[in-house]
């Protein structure tokens, strides 16, 4: 994969997630906060770490984003400073902007000024979180759209010994087996699935509606 380049405005807790796991991937990432000791604390850790106020357009303006694949806002309380820092970034000509948000008015806004991509961190993970708890034996949840999840659980019981052609998940509950992943493999099964024989501990990734996947549950 080719390397792209990301920078990152604002330096909470999701940013420098975010900002150090797109490096470990290859990515030239410039990350930018008015704090200099949270500047300071990841310079080491990317590709370039700069002290400036986002919300003043003159400092922004010094600094090459247009040449950027995206540009992430990770401001996410202070309403203010992260809808200033959109309206500059759209003035600057940015064409991809990513921005997190923390509440559904702060979406609403967004969404007014023209931001299509938004992230909700901590609504996500609670989400994620509530779905793990309300299905015991599943590792882990990503919603799909509206209606519609994929989720990864450990093969149930009933399943183990058993083809995905004989189960017809599909025909019985209209969901599809995407994925299969041996935790003693590097690489999961993906393709031309329908004949492999489930194991105890092989794990599924299955996508279908939210309702049908309530089935699943231990």
């Amino acid at each position: 994969m080719a390397s792209k380049q990301f920078v990152i405005i604002g330096l909470g807790n999701s940013a420098i997630f975010l900002a150090k796991h797109l490096t470990s991937l290859g990515h030239d990432v410039m990350v930018i906060d008015c704090h200099p000791d949270k500047v300071q604390d990841i310079s080491s850790s990317v590709s370039q770490a700069i002290v400036a106020d986002s919300t003043r357009l003159k400092q922004l303006s010094s600094i090459p984003l247009q040449k950027a694949d995206s540009v992430i806002v990770c401001i996410g309380e202070n309403l203010q400073a992260s809808l200033l820092t959109v309206l500059n970034l759209k003035e600057l000509g940015v064409k991809h902007i990513i921005a997190k948000s923390s509440s559904a008015a702060h979406t609403s806004i967004l969404e007014k000024l023209g931001v299509s991509d938004i992230f909700h961190p901590e609504r996500d993970s609670a989400i994620s979180l509530a779905e793990r708890l309300n299905r015991p034996n599943m590792l882990d949840f990503l919603p799909f759209m509206e209606g519609f999840s994929i989720i990864e659980i450990v093969c149930p019981e009933k399943f183990q010994g058993k083809t995905l052609k004989d189960l017809s998940l599909t025909h019985k509950y209209g969901i599809q087996v995407i994925a299969i992943r041996d935790p003693l493999e590097s690489v999961p099964k993906i393709g031309n699935i329908a004949d492999y024989v489930l194991k105890e501990n092989d794990v599924l990734f299955l996508i279908g509606p939210n309702e049908a996947l309530d089935s699943f549950k231990a």
